[in-house]
């Protein structure tokens, strides 16, 4: 079996000299790279992957080498161990794999063009220079890009241009940085420039297939995290620019080269005229993101991806800290609560999932590490832990310790623990890890039991988990006076329950901020008295209370069927947070309904019912001066008001759309994706579907593109079905980068779904061709057993995937995705009835 070699222990670079000339005509790739390091023996290797060497030489004398395709390396002989110089030459293929050196394909005007760029997370460096590619193998770099240049185009990289000369752009020296973290770009682009108080250039880049306003927000809030950073971290940013890059085509959502940093369209570049409230929200937190990464994952890296998390944890924590400083207004912490917390604890809670801190036994193993729900989700909640315990001034202090001992180096977790508990005073280390080595995390029992208020803790499974007596050291926040801060035992006594109560005056809760990743379950005695007192809780308390609620009926502890009467009680809220915790919950029950059939109209009845009095309140267009509580909301209602089948909302969505047929992409941004949605399910004939599929191949706004997607797969006719999976391996209509998003889209539907899975089992082999070797490709099937829950589609999934259970980058993805849909399906055969018995009455 394929191990991993480290190659940073034989033989360590320091300087790269990388000269590449790319020919987009003809699709190749020469090179030269010179490096310098030393030896600690004569017989030492590099990366390199997809690479024709066709020399490597030391002192312009031939080397020995041989190429090991298998384990991506060139073997080099030396002439003797030490200070070491060698050059190695080489050609490539320019590929379309959207790793390593690639195209990306666009239109202006009718005209095709391609912008290159690049992509080397985790380990695609080696794909476009030989290196040692691992993130401990630290050096500056050198770059000289050659291009089949064409009037008006240009070149950008990591650290500023220093000339031009014979067509070759050479780049100004880089700092100490991982391989990884190497970036350029070239093509016909547009940019739009700015500078922070202290001096740094900011930049946003994107082709000229979009409006130049659209680079506004996204070069606004750059400059000013920038500021903010400087200030939180108390360390400068240490390069002469920070350049921000739209790709059309790319794999990832976003990547933090320094100094250039890569975004998806759709995550950089915003239409200022028409764009919704949580699409600005996730613009500004996926560029704070990045820019949190400049210091954490760029100046300081993790010695090796098991400590993944130091990266990415971090800079999901500092996105939600930056923003809430740059956009008080949008209590950003809200949006943490709607998508980080339930991802992480939904995903947490089934056994086998990773741990924070992971093992890395196997090269394809890198690329399965990026678990969204785990070390990003998990980690920031971890992390925020961490934030609520030592306070904001131990943690800019311990922060700025942690940079100026480990800059331009590598680091492990032990090491942020060490700076933030010396900061603090604290030792985190042993709080933390129980966090970080384990999977998974407890559910917190409450009860009142022989007149005491009792508290125990185990590890939360959803389906069944092999308990091994794990253990937490959990933050408790309760709202009681005189509580243990840190709960670390199986079980703890609090006292007489009645004296408690009595002196609190309040009921009892724990976890109160929802912000300790644990879930808590009241006894019928301490529940009935939290939500007795419902209109007195804060919104985030109401939300946590249905998030637990969904998560215990999920697992069994109680069954679904006592969860709907819950819901109505909070209905009539106002609060965003709450209501996307209530429909969360709500559209959960279409798992336990048959399409088109009694128990369905009695749910569709219930939705109805939640949501009709908000659809009043709200109707289809913003008001002046509302609030963003209610612009959040407005989505989220009529969404649950179509599924019902509401006479008066789908007319009035089709109404929209008829005094808007000549100019759909101007429709409301926060309401689009509704209005297509429902007259493609409810209006629509072939012209219309025919003309939004035209708009979606021709269209540069990715938010647009997003909504055209989401309505087409929502169609019920299976000849419009049967177009839209015949268009999934044209990269002319359906980009690879976008195929999850349609694929899902026609999974989900009652009426698709057949054609969806049928799709993907018989072109597996071309969807690994085409996006295998990602951290995307996994992602399909995780993406299945989300919509999975009969026991059919169960043995289906398990004959398909059991086969390729030992594929090393798939294994904990498959078995998991495994257990999640049998415990689906064994949850709805257990409750169904019990749960169309709630709905009908």
């Amino acid at each position: 079996m394929e191990k991993i070699t480290r190659l940073y222990s034989k033989f360590q670079p320091e300087h790269y000299d990388i000269y590449v000339d790319v020919n987009r005509e003809e699709k190749t790739i020469t090179g030269k790279t010179t490096i310098q390091g030393n030896a600690s023996e004569k017989q030492i290797a590099v990366h390199q992957k997809g690479l024709k060497v066709s020399s490597v030489k030391s002192s312009n004398n031939n080397l020995n080498y041989d190429v090991d395709d298998d384990n991506d390396m060139i073997n080099i002989e030396l002439p003797e161990a030490g200070a070491v110089e060698f050059s190695i030459e080489y050609q490539a293929k320019l590929t379309d794999s959207m790793m390593g050196i690639y195209p990306s394909y666009y239109e202006v005007n009718g005209e095709k063009k391609e912008l290159v760029g690049t992509q080397f997370e985790t380990n695609f460096a080696r794909q476009a220079f030989p290196c040692v590619d691992e993130p401990e193998a630290k050096a500056k770099f050198n770059l000289a890009i050659k291009f089949d240049e064409k009037p008006g185009e240009t070149a950008i990289a990591n650290m500023p241009e220093t000339k031009v000369e014979d067509g070759v752009h050479y780049f100004d020296e880089t700092v100490r940085m991982s391989t990884y973290l190497v970036a350029f770009a070239f093509g016909d682009m547009q940019s739009k420039m700015t500078e922070t108080k202290s001096g740094v250039k900011v930049g946003v880049f994107a082709t000229k297939a979009h409006k130049a306003n659209e680079l506004d927000f996204a070069l606004d809030i750059a400059k000013r995290a920038i500021e903010f950073y400087e200030d939180f971290y108390q360390t400068p940013y240490p390069l002469p620019h920070s350049w921000q890059l739209a790709l059309p085509d790319f794999s990832a959502g976003a990547m933090e080269n320094w100094g250039l940093v890569t975004y998806r369209e759709a995550l950089l570049l915003i239409d200022p005229d028409n764009t919704s409230l949580s699409t600005k929200q996730l613009v500004a937190t996926v560029v704070t993101h990045e820019l949190a990464h400049q210091w954490f994952g760029d100046l300081v890296t993790m010695r090796w991806w098991d400590d993944l998390w130091l990266n990415e944890s971090f800079a999901n924590m500092m996105e939600y800290v930056s923003v809430d400083a740059l956009e008080p207004d949008w209590k950003i912490w809200e949006t943490f609560q709607t998508s980080e917390a339930p991802a992480a604890l939904q995903r947490d809670a089934i056994d086998g999932v990773q741990s924070v801190h992971v093992e890395v036994n196997h090269p394809a193993e890198i690329d399965a590490l990026f678990d969204p729900a785990i070390v990003y989700a998990k980690g920031a909640r971890m992390l925020v832990m961490v934030r609520a315990l030592i306070g904001d001034d131990a943690l800019r202090t311990g922060l700025k310790n942690y940079f100026a001992a480990h800059k331009y180096n590598n680091a492990a977790g032990k090491d942020l623990w060490d700076a933030l508990g010396a900061a603090s005073g604290i030792d985190l280390a042993k709080i933390m890890n129980s966090w970080l080595e384990q999977p998974g995390y407890p559910v917190v029992s409450a009860s009142v039991e022989d007149g005491h208020l009792k508290l125990s803790q185990k590890q939360f499974f959803i389906g069944d988990g092999e308990d091994k007596g794990r253990q937490w050291q959990i933050p408790l926040n309760s709202n009681y006076a005189d509580m243990p801060e840190i709960f670390k035992d199986a079980t703890v006594d609090l006292g007489n329950y009645q004296e408690l109560r009595q002196s609190n005056d309040k009921p009892f809760r724990v976890n109160v901020g929802n912000n300790s990743h644990f879930i808590v379950k009241y006894d019928q005695t301490l529940l009935n008295d939290i939500l007795d007192h419902a209109d007195e809780l804060d919104s985030i308390t109401k939300m946590q209370i249905l998030q637990d609620l969904r998560l215990l009926a999920e697992s069994r502890h109680i069954s679904y069927a006592s969860v709907i009467p819950v819901l109505s009680k909070f209905a009539d809220s106002h609060s965003n947070v709450v209501n996307d915790a209530l429909y969360r919950l709500a559209f959960n029950l279409k798992k336990f309904v048959d399409p088109d059939s009694e128990e369905e109209e009695n749910l569709k009845h219930f939705m109805n019912t939640l949501s009709s009095d908000q659809v009043k309140r709200l109707g289809w267009t913003a008001k002046a001066g509302e609030s963003n509580d209610d612009q959040l909301t407005r989505p989220t209602v009529l969404q649950a008001s179509l599924y019902s089948e509401d006479e008066e909302s789908v007319e009035a969505a089709h109404k929209i759309f008829e005094q808007n047929q000549d100019n759909l992409i101007g429709l409301p941004a926060d309401t689009r994706v509704l209005v297509l949605a429902n007259e493609i399910k409810n209006f629509s004939d072939v012209d219309v579907f025919e003309g939004l599929l035209d708009d979606y191949r021709h269209t540069s706004d990715p938010s647009y593109k997003s909504d055209i997607c989401a309505a087409l797969t929502a169609t019920k006719d299976p000849k419009l079905l049967a177009i839209i999976v015949a268009n999934f391996e044209d990269s002319k209509t359906i980009k690879p980068q976008d195929l999850r998003a349609w694929f899902r889209g026609v999974l989900a539907n009652n009426e698709g779904q057949q054609f969806a899975w049928d799709w993907i089992r018989n072109e597996w082999q071309w969807l690994e061709d085409t996006v295998g070797g990602d951290m995307e490709f996994a992602s399909f099937i995780t993406v299945t057993s989300g919509i999975f829950h009969t026991r059919s589609r169960f043995d289906e999934f398990n004959e398909f995937f059991a086969p390729k259970v030992n594929n090393p980058g798939l294994t904990r993805e498959i078995k998991m995705d495994t257990k999640s849909i049998e415990t689906r399906v064994e949850l709805v055969e257990a409750e169904k009835a019990s749960v169309n018995d709630a709905l009908a009455k």
